[in-house]
């Protein structure tokens, strides 16, 4: 890429990964015009269609032909949200890049406030809402998320893992780096960086449409967190053996020293077959439950090592930018 190339690329891009959002994308888009309208920053708006089942993908071709700041993705099949953004990374050329929704419940008027204080020295800058505009299962499972992320990947309490942030480009470049088949944006953040901040923001309510974040997809993502970055639930699991092992071991002395002692206590009779069924029951739950985190772990090693791809594109549009093909969109269709 010659000198005047990197002169023409965006002060910010704005990466926001889209399913079934095609009555929200107009807005969207207009809204952060609006929001940026005040500055005299160039910026780009990379929208990635995750195969969504609707007309997301015209309303995007639709949006990128009027509009030379947005560049549209379309990916060949869903892959997921965190997959999809860390294509739309690639192809992000801004000096600082921002990840936010499709469905403008996070505001677009909060993009100057996130990169004053990016300004100040933070690699990454979360949006921090006191209160969220979801359904209750799914804000307890935000909560029990971030403590998860406190034990796994050392997330300072008090930090909420937003998916509205802005981060560094040389922070998107490091994440790009990872080739694993599911990543998950906020565990790849903490590998590379503890310069994190967050301001306050407003959680608005959805534009328009249904979100279909279901409860089975949120499960998923928070499988990545716990088994994608840390081998603390294996640590765990084997603790929690040898904290059986010898609970057994304790328990069989108890029973012999008993039956010395106190032989009258322990006629023919005294089978405990009752006992013994709810015993091996628990003990069997409990083995299950630690094959399924261990073969968590075999699976994705399995993945991997299979080469599963985080994404593939079928169509980019927009591609072009002032005449320039992106290196980083040469280096993503390499990859996929």
């Amino acid at each position: 890429m010659e000198f005047s190339d990197l002169q023409s690329l965006p002060y910010l891009s704005v990466v926001v990964p889209v399913y079934c959002s095609e009555d929200c994308l107009d807005g969207l888009i207009e809204t952060i015009s609006q929001s940026l309208a005040g500055t005299d920053w160039d910026y780009e708006v990379i929208m990635i269609n995750d195969c969504s089942p609707d007309r997301s993908w015209d309303a995007i071709t639709s949006i990128c032909h009027s509009n030379a700041n947005v560049v549209g993705l379309d990916l060949r099949r869903n892959f997921g949200q965190d997959n999809a953004i860390i294509t739309g990374l690639r192809i992000a050329r801004g000096k600082f890049i921002a990840i936010m929704d499709d469905d403008l419940q996070h505001d677009p008027h909060d993009l100057p406030r996130l990169l004053s204080k990016i300004g100040e020295g933070a690699d990454v800058v979360y949006a921090n809402f006191d209160k969220k505009n979801h359904n209750w299962w799914k804000n307890f499972g935000s909560w029990f998320n971030g403590k998860v992320a406190e034990w796994v990947i050392g997330k300072p309490k008090g930090l909420y893992l937003s998916p509205y942030k802005v981060i560094r480009k040389e922070i998107s470049d490091l994440i790009c780096i990872y080739d694993g088949p599911d990543p998950y944006i906020d565990g790849l953040i903490f590998q590379v960086t503890s310069r994190i901040d967050q301001i306050p923001a407003k959680h608005h309510v959805r534009y328009a449409g249904r979100s279909s974040y279901t409860f089975w997809k949120s499960l998923r993502v928070w499988a990545r967190l716990a088994f994608s970055f840390s081998v603390h639930p294996v640590r765990f699991v084997t603790t929690f053996g040898f904290g059986f092992a010898a609970l057994g071991l304790g328990l069989a002395l108890f029973v012999v020293l008993y039956r010395m002692l106190a032989p009258e206590d322990f006629p023919a009779d005294a089978v405990g077959w009752a006992s013994l069924m709810v015993a091996l029951l628990v003990v069997g739950g409990i083995q299950m439950i630690f094959f399924g985190i261990l073969g968590e772990y075999s699976g994705r090693t399995y993945l991997k090592v299979n080469n599963k791809p985080q994404s593939a594109i079928r169509e980019i549009v927009n591609g072009k930018i002032n005449g320039v093909v992106s290196e980083s969109i040469e280096h993503s269709w390499r990859k996929v």
